[in-house]
């Protein structure tokens, strides 16, 4: 995968203290990830349930629960962020 691959985070609302909508504060470590690896990160909500896909050339490359990463940070301690990059840089 080139190092400056345009990635699409398709992620779901959540509920969090009786509220469920459309958080970004989970995906900050993943998209700081990303972008350190030279990625561009473009947000799209998806009516999907506690869901985040990421898309590569229209395939989706990884699925995981939102709750699974962590709250904000840069995800370089985030082992799901991890498993997240790599599978953007193995996409074709």
């Amino acid at each position: 995968m080139p190092a400056n691959a345009q990635v699409t985070l398709r992620y779901g609302p959540y509920e969090s203290n009786g509220v469920v909508q459309h958080r970004t504060f989970r995906l900050q470590g993943l998209m700081a990830a990303l972008r350190a690896r030279g990625h561009r990160c473009v947000l799209e909500e998806t009516r999907e349930w506690r869901i985040v896909e990421l898309v590569v050339n229209g395939e989706i490359v990884f699925t995981c629960n939102i709750r699974q990463l962590e709250f904000g940070g840069d995800g370089k301690l985030d082992p799901v962020c991890k498993e997240a990059v790599t599978a953007v840089e193995n996409a074709y």
